[in-house]
């Protein structure tokens, strides 16, 4: 049973190497994780995975949404996991090859790099809405059918979990057992500002329809004080574990 604390990753969507370090040393120990995205692991170098987790001492999640051949994505995910990221993530739309190939690469680094990172799967982006995924990307699903159906594929072709938002998560659970990692996205506590997210959950309404991890990132980063926000966040995980709200 992981604690309200490990349950909560902040996403680092900072522009450079010092607002991240400030941030890391505001959130350590209130946080179970921080995510590297695709912003700052442009501007500051994969190098920043490397420093978080030696000088900050925190655990990286780095987002780095792999979607290629599988040749590519292997060696890629190989690299990876030389940097001794807790998690990293690939698009299950890449495929079961691809999904697969990311996969056999982690089991095979494992010697290597230590402790194997988890291998989770994005399934379909908190930012697009129905009306999206069907007219402009022409798929003839809903959002729970789709993402289900991706779930079960990257379960089947060895990841660990996959990224989904709350709206689908209990179907995941249903289909996935109750081991199958889920983190989701577009978590907002009330009264936040949706940014450009679509399908969003508080903190609590994740926690109940049973996701594993949060990933929450504006509303702590961009907060007059990270760390309190932070501890509000995690005081409505706890919440929510325990039966409440």
């Amino acid at each position: 049973m992981l604690d309200p604390v490990e349950r909560l990753i902040v996403a680092l969507d900072v522009a450079n190497a010092d607002s991240a370090f400030a941030l890391a040393r505001r959130l350590r120990g209130r946080v179970g994780a921080l995510k590297v995205g695709l912003e700052l692991a442009n501007a500051a170098g994969v190098g920043i995975l490397d420093r978080l987790r030696d000088e900050a001492g925190v655990r990286v999640f780095y987002d780095c949404k792999l979607h290629d051949i599988p040749n590519t994505v292997a060696g890629a995910t190989r690299a990876i996991a030389a940097h001794g990221v807790w998690m990293m993530n690939v698009h299950a739309s890449g495929g079961a090859r691809m999904v697969r190939a990311a996969a056999e690469a982690l089991a095979d680094a494992q010697v290597a790099a230590g402790a194997r990172p988890l291998l989770v799967a994005v399934t379909l982006l908190t930012s697009i809405a129905p009306e999206e995924l069907a007219r402009e990307l022409r798929v003839p699903l809903d959002p729970t059918a789709y993402v289900r159906d991706l779930a079960f594929l990257a379960r089947e072709a060895g990841a660990d979990g996959v990224v989904a938002s709350p709206h689908e998560v209990p179907t995941i659970r249903e289909g996935c057992g109750p081991d199958f990692v889920v983190v989701t996205p577009g978590v907002r506590p009330a009264g936040a500002d949706r940014g450009d997210q679509r399908r969003v959950a508080t903190p609590g309404d994740a926690v109940r329809a049973g996701a594993t991890y949060l990933v929450v990132g504006r509303p702590i980063t961009a907060a007059p004080d990270p760390a309190a926000a932070a501890e509000a966040v995690v005081a409505e995980i706890a919440e929510a574990m325990a039966g409440g709200g």
